[in-house]
């Protein structure tokens, strides 16, 4: 079997994640992160809507990451993203990390917002 190396095109997937962290183009970053495109940004909440402004008119799917486990985005973040014109998809993390990673390699208008996986990040990555 052929395997083939995910090219992303200069765009930046989820390289690793773990508790409390991520690891994105190879630097780590602790709490909640947006990545779209080339771009890495923090957001504190669902109630921060301004972070996600970005996303209008360059995404059409944002995978929500909701940390260990599956569980709804509240109502007024999906109809805000709605207002954006894009879908949000809840799912656990891992499962959000790998979905926005397989479709940034097929060149597809997606976005990851993830909340970390719980525990305390290790010493280098604080």
């Amino acid at each position: 079997m052929k395997i083939t190396e995910a090219d992303y095109s200069g765009l930046l997937p989820v390289d690793s994640y773990g508790p409390g962290f991520f690891r994105v183009g190879g630097k780590i970053y602790t709490g909640p992160l947006l990545v779209f495109g080339s771009d890495v940004a923090s957001w504190r909440d669902f109630d921060d809507l301004a972070a996600f402004e970005p996303l209008r008119g360059n995404v059409d799917v944002l995978f929500v990451g909701m940390g260990a486990e599956v569980a709804f985005a509240p109502k007024t973040f999906i109809d805000a993203m709605q207002a954006l014109d894009v879908m949000a998809e809840p799912m656990a993390t891992p499962a959000a990390a790998r979905s926005y990673n397989v479709l940034l390699s097929e060149g597809r208008r997606v976005a990851a917002a993830l909340l970390p996986m719980p525990g305390t990040p290790p010493e280098g990555a604080r």
